[in-house]
């Protein structure tokens, strides 16, 4: 369990998943689906749905790469968190937005894997949060021309990594969305 005190929420983090992020993610289509099934079933629980948007030279913000999927709505009273480095608790608001909100354990889907995803999962679990991984629910560019491993690979390594990944007093692990059954403000 979270070592936060007084945290005992959950909430989905949507890291991301915006045009300029995923127009050549591997799975794109299915990954972006999975995503929207997740935050139905949250908000039909009411859980928290925290959404995360990076900017910088190549993600200006106002610009269409900038924006989220069309498939993808945020509601007005779900927060955004506007970010410029991989991990997101780095130099922004999402941890006093957490803390407002007692959430102390995070479901965590977007873009990409092997940046933002991962330092934003090593970061909630640094800052004491539980964190898992929905393991259907985050997709990554294919980087092999750069002597990277082929998108696939990399989601299974990411998925087997945190699968069993650990922090002393925290929750790690992974979950597909179709085993998510939110009950009210409590695990999934």
């Amino acid at each position: 369990m979270t070592t936060l005190v007084n945290r005992p929420n959950t909430a989905v983090l949507v890291i991301d998943v915006q045009n300029g992020v995923v127009a050549q993610a591997h799975n794109r289509d299915g990954v972006v689906a999975n995503i929207a099934t997740l935050i139905a079933k949250a908000r039909a629980a009411d859980v928290d749905v925290i959404w995360v948007q990076h900017n910088d030279e190549e993600l200006v913000t106002g610009t269409e790469p900038w924006e989220y999927v069309p498939e993808l709505v945020r509601r007005d009273c779900e927060p955004l968190v506007h970010k410029a480095y991989g991990d997101s608790f780095e130099e922004t608001e999402l941890e006093s937005v957490l803390a407002a909100r007692g959430i102390g354990r995070l479901l965590v889907a977007g873009a990409q894997t092997d940046a933002c995803i991962r330092s934003t999962l090593h970061g909630a679990i640094t800052r004491g949060y539980d964190a898992t991984l929905v393991a259907d629910a985050h997709t990554t560019d294919d980087l092999s021309r750069f002597g990277a491993p082929s998108p696939d690979q990399v989601i299974a390594h990411t998925n087997l990594y945190w699968r069993s990944h650990s922090a002393p007093g925290r929750t790690a692990g992974t979950v597909d969305t179709a085993d998510i059954d939110f009950a009210p403000h409590s695990s999934a």
